[in-house]
């Protein structure tokens, strides 16, 4: 029998739990690589939370997850082609372009995926639109997602928001995640609070380890 949820920071089922990175990958998270943000330096807020707070974070989330038998999935942001033709009008406006294969594109070394690991390209800012993530996850019998990544007031924002509309009882590690900067990051969790349970990477890596 499924267990009655009365509360957003309900335990985690074993089965039911995955952990989604969203946009961890080489281009956007190393200084010099989006085509975005040019200006941003290897000093700037972003990467320097990213280096000493969130890809740490990331890091204990992974290993944590792997070792209890948790399904990671990892999204990024990459076109179904090379020259882009598929790509959202925002996309298009914001210069958020990833060719289909590009190198830089992939997840960053930390995170590198395993064998069996799921990796969905996908073409805008939410994963729910532009990838068949509901319905992998739904066929995985998923109903707890865990969700990290960058950046927090836009691609996370949206993810968060999307899979708690779809029905998942949704876990965000605020210090796995980051933006631009820091008014920003906390305004997002203000804003998107009401949708899942705004947490951190210690606690959930000791729900992971209830799992095992």
């Amino acid at each position: 029998m499924a267990q009655v949820i009365t509360r957003r920071d309900a335990p985690y089922v074993k089965g039911e739990t995955a952990l989604l990175f969203v946009d961890i990958q080489e281009i956007f998270c190393r200084p010099g690589l989006d085509p975005a943000h040019p200006e941003y330096t290897a000093d700037h807020y972003y990467f320097k939370r990213l280096r000493e707070t969130a890809i740490p974070n990331q890091e204990k989330l992974l290993h944590a997850a792997r070792a209890a038998g948790v399904p990671v999935l990892h999204t990024i942001i990459e076109a179904l082609t090379k020259d882009g033709r598929d790509i959202s009008l925002d996309h298009r406006l914001s210069n958020i372009f990833v060719p289909k294969g590009l190198p830089e594109g992939q997840p960053i070394r930390e995170l590198t995926p395993i064998e069996n690991e799921i990796v969905l390209p996908k073409s805008s800012s939410g994963v729910f639109n532009s990838t068949a993530i509901d319905y992998v996850l739904k066929n995985m019998n998923i109903r707890y997602l865990v969700i990290a990544g960058v950046v927090t007031d836009q691609c996370v924002d949206m993810a968060v928001r999307d899979a708690s509309d779809r029905g998942y009882m949704v876990s965000v590690a605020a210090d796995a995640c980051a933006t631009y900067s820091q008014e920003r990051h906390d305004a997002a969790l203000r804003a998107f609070g009401g949708y899942g349970w705004i947490t951190d990477t210690a606690t959930i890596v000791t729900r992971f380890k209830d799992l095992a």
